[in-house]
């Protein structure tokens, strides 16, 4: 991040959401709201000072709620640009008009009270969509404590944990009394393959991240012991297999295949109670701290971004590509691509494959001063079209477009977004909209072909 922010061909817009999309391939107009920081970018030094004077302290987002930040913060320490923002929902000069610290000491007079959303608009010949994934809210299970139990957390959780620099400082603790944890159970497929409470889809990703932390676990705490409830464990990467056991072998992790049935407290201890399928018993675990392995699931916003660049959706919000095999990363919407687990869960190798390829895709459009398109596109005759306009509001891609010809107004195909879909065709009346190579006429052609006469002879009859 910090190299590409040093690049000068590179623009990086933070704290900003996408509000509008027009245009088509190679000249894309898109809405960018930037949201006030109420801290001027322009001006600021990245000092800290201000963050440092701050007297009002909020939940950490970042941390998942597992720390405190300030009003004034930036989200992580490596976050690109070096400038904080303001929350203003709880910082003082916002809620009480009495508090301006910040302001008197930024020796750069970089703080902006007054500061306003903006909404700019940049214009982009492509798109490359890699809006990633949210985890799947475990409160619904109340199997597991549906929320209640503190030390009832996420793989993400632990994964802040387990950074040096998180909010633990590296130590694995019990979010109900800051101890320190030592029998930790993990549950797979929470939220995942789960048709009544979650989605039916796997994640693909947790498997071998419950792995992970297994073994650094181990590392950060050698007196540790992980059990791990799991339905199936699915390895299917290079390597993978082969770490799935070194979590078995050398952080001596006991798997247990099973679902967990209930999570209750006894003590100041937690018991999770399942059943092994492999021996047919009831087993209970007493646990220090209990990790789900949250499913992933679509970003929230996620099927409204959709609608912006016309490009569809599954049923879950995931974005579809043209084709699974011949176009994986490219969209029915000609110069928007996808990358990562805006299609469907992925992991780190899968989600850098598909960053590369759709950035090859878009330079290779960049990289030309034409651009080739499909033939099979539609088209429509002027002279007959009656100016309904009933092909508009039946194009799914939003391709075609009115305008006056002769004092008429008929209807225009946008060659550049048209998928030659045909809808316009069946919908028109007059029969002016067509698809090139599909016309009415051309297809009883093709149909009337193999039964007309060659040269004389029929086709059945010559030899």
């Amino acid at each position: 991040m910090t190299e590409s922010s040093q690049d000068e061909k590179i623009k990086i817009i933070t704290y900003a959401e996408v509000v509008d999309v027009k245009g088509f391939v190679g000249n894309f107009d898109v809405t960018i709201r930037k949201k006030a920081r109420y801290i001027d970018e322009t001006k600021c030094t990245g000092c800290g000072d201000c963050i440092e004077k701050c007297l009002t302290f909020g939940t950490n987002e970042w941390e998942l709620g597992l720390g405190k930040r300030k009003a004034v913060y930036k989200p992580f320490s490596q976050a690109v640009p070096n400038v904080p923002v303001i929350d203003p929902e709880i910082c003082g000069q916002f809620t009480t008009g009495l508090c301006s610290v910040c302001a008197k000491i930024c020796t750069a007079d970089a703080i902006d009270y007054g500061q306003k959303d903006e909404d700019i608009t940049e214009k982009f010949g492509t798109i490359v969509m890699a809006t990633g994934f949210d985890q799947f809210d475990t409160s619904v299970y109340e199997e597991y404590g549906g929320g209640r139990f503190k030390d009832v957390i996420t793989g993400l959780h632990l994964e802040r944990m387990l950074e040096s620099s998180g909010p633990t400082g590296g130590h694995v603790i019990r979010p109900s009394n800051y101890k320190d944890a030592k029998r930790v159970v993990f549950i797979q497929c929470a939220g995942s393959r789960d048709e009544a409470k979650g989605v039916p889809y796997c994640s693909r990703i947790c498997c071998m991240y419950t792995a992970k932390q297994a073994i650094l676990l181990k590392d950060h705490v050698p007196d540790s012991q992980s059990y791990i409830f799991y339905i199936d464990i699915r390895t299917p990467g290079k390597g993978y297999e082969e770490f799935y056991k070194k979590a078995q072998t050398e952080a001596g992790a006991v798997y247990i295949r099973g679902r967990v049935s209930k999570i209750y407290e006894k003590g100041d201890q937690l018991i999770v109670r399942g059943a092994d399928t492999l021996t047919g018993e009831q087993v209970e675990v007493e646990a220090d701290l209990v990790v789900l392995a949250a499913g992933a699931v679509p970003r929230d916003g996620a099927k409204d971004l959709a609608k912006l660049l016309n490009i569809p959706h599954d049923t879950y919000g995931f974005f579809s590509e043209a084709h699974p095999k011949l176009q994986p990363v490219e969209s029915v919407t000609r110069g928007v691509y996808l990358a990562g687990a805006c299609q469907f869960p992925k992991d780190v190798p899968d989600s850098v494959a598909t960053a590369g390829a759709a950035a090859i895709k878009a330079c290779a459009i960049l990289s030309q001063d034409e651009l080739t398109i499909d033939p099979k596109i539609a088209f429509v005759e002027a002279d007959i079209c009656s100016g309904c306009l009933n092909c508009v509001q039946v194009c799914p891609f939003d391709a075609i477009r009115a305008e006056l010809v002769d004092g008429r107004q008929v209807a225009n195909i946008v060659e550049s977004l048209c998928q030659g879909c045909g809808n316009c065709a069946a919908t028109c009346r007059t029969k002016a909209a067509n698809v090139r190579g599909f016309s009415d006429d051309q297809i009883y052609a093709q149909i009337s072909a193999p039964f007309s006469s060659v040269e004389g002879k029929s086709v059945e009859g010559s030899k």
